[in-house]
């Protein structure tokens, strides 16, 4: 089995912490009354549509979606995880038996009504708690979505269990992540977002990094290596799988 790597945690530590957080000092585990994070509550809207809906936020969210193309929908009973805005619909070539949203934000479950019923997806929509369980039967799902979900998730052996635990014998598991520890994410977001957090907000960004993005891109392609059967994986801009050159990781795995 492949390991991957990256050369994130490789790298001296006081670059380490402007690149990837200050891990050492703030650790994953999020502080739900820190006032940095109340201030991020009221401001990852805004962060969201400034950074990652536009430009070239918005290309490279969008070069993560086109993974879909290989997934055939036909009869099939799917589960999308945190699917914001559904930006995806482009990419399917066909409709699947039932859709359920998840999502612990319910703008995030309420915003897609229209688009969904002027497309006749049949759909549901469950508002989740922020811990592991899911509200779905075991091996209820052919299909769990997951797109720049699984780097916010501690601890993510957990949350991946009770994925599988969803999933049907031969269902996959289908989305993206950024390459997290990567040079050039980490060179990249210094450069734009951290930029827009440190003028826009008094949010700590070396605090704010560790407990939005607990999970570097090689520790969620490990364990995921670890759950399941890799059917495919590819990386963007370049087609070299390295988590250092690229900024975006797709991957399809099949539970075993």
């Amino acid at each position: 089995m492949k390991k991957y790597k990256s050369l994130g945690n490789s790298i001296p530590y006081p670059f380490f912490k402007y690149l990837f957080g200050n891990r050492r000092v703030f650790g994953k585990e999020i502080d739900y009354l820190d006032p940095n994070w109340i201030e991020w509550g009221r401001t990852y809207l805004e962060f969201y549509e400034k950074n990652q809906k536009q430009s070239i936020g918005k290309k490279v969210n969008n070069a993560g979606y086109n993974v879909l193309k290989k997934i055939d929908f036909i009869d099939k009973d799917v589960l999308e995880l945190g699917p914001g805005k559904i930006n995806h619909l482009q990419y399917w070539n066909s409709l699947p038996k039932s859709y359920a949203l998840a999502d612990i934000k319910k703008e995030f479950l309420d915003i897609n009504d229209s688009q969904l019923k002027n497309k006749q997806i049949n759909f549901t929509k469950h508002l989740i708690k922020s811990d592991v369980k899911l509200p779905f039967e075991s091996a209820s799902k052919d299909i769990i979505i997951t797109f720049y979900q699984l780097e916010h998730l501690h601890p993510l052996e957990e949350y991946l269990e009770e994925y599988m635990r969803v999933l049907k014998p031969n269902g996959v598991i289908v989305g993206a992540i950024p390459c997290e520890g990567g040079m050039a994410w980490g060179l990249g977001r210094f450069l734009t977002s951290r930029r827009w957090l440190m003028a826009n907000t008094t949010i700590n960004p070396d605090k704010l990094i560790c407990w939005e993005h607990p999970n570097f891109a090689d520790f969620i392609l490990n364990t995921l290596n670890k759950k399941g059967l890799k059917q495919h994986l590819s990386f963007w801009p370049f087609v070299i799988p390295s988590i250092d050159i690229n900024l975006i990781a797709k991957f399809v795995f099949k539970k075993q």
